[in-house]
């Protein structure tokens, strides 16, 4: 069953689908010129970026809970001749049994509990292949507003807390990217790309 989180997104996307948008978010402008080989593409949504990262050569397997976005990743990359594999996928349960030259999770890890999304954190780390690359942005500040979170099901990662969960890599990108967000608040987000030893 979904959760709330996955149909706040599915609703959004259809809204996304219908009006053509299809812009990569800041994080994956970020993200995309350090991806290559294969990669792993978590919390993929409407699948930017993994589309435009197959285009630059990698080749992709997509996650998401969201039936809207995983059909429409897989009929653009169809349509395209990319090679993208999408799957509906419960993330809140799922274990990654492969190594990749790349993982990337973009605002997903904090739309599970704590104990889940550093368990989930652990996995993506340990399923990098030696010299990839891991691509990591969550929330730091601000769910009083969003919706999309349900009552106790959500973690926001303390600052540093990214790399600290890298010791030994080599950072190549980071970011704190603060957003205004209703009621006179803010949401400030963190972003990690780093290369494993």
């Amino acid at each position: 069953m979904p959760t709330e989180s996955v149909r706040f997104f599915d609703t959004q996307f259809q809204r996304q689908v219908n009006a053509g948008e299809f812009e990569l978010n800041p994080f994956e402008r970020l993200t995309l010129p350090y991806l290559g080989g294969e990669l792993l593409d978590l919390g993929c949504g409407l699948g930017n970026l993994a589309l435009e990262a197959a285009r630059a050569g990698c080749r992709v397997t997509a996650l998401d809970g969201s039936p809207t976005g995983i059909a429409r990743l897989r009929e653009t990359a169809a349509g395209l001749g990319l090679p993208v594999a999408a799957h509906e996928a419960d993330l809140g349960h799922w274990l990654c049994d492969r190594d990749y030259d790349g993982i990337v999770a973009i605002g997903l890890l904090m739309f599970f509990p704590r104990e889940r999304a550093e368990a989930l954190l652990a996995d993506i780390v340990a399923h990098v292949r030696p010299g990839g690359v891991v691509a990591l942005n969550v929330l730091t500040e601000g769910t009083t507003f969003l919706g999309m979170f349900e009552p106790d099901h959500y973690h926001l990662f303390a600052p540093g807390a990214l790399k600290a969960a890298l010791p030994g890599w080599e950072v190549l990108a980071e970011s704190v990217d603060q957003f205004p967000a209703p009621g006179d608040t803010r949401k400030v987000f963190e972003t990690v790309i780093a290369r494993k030893p």
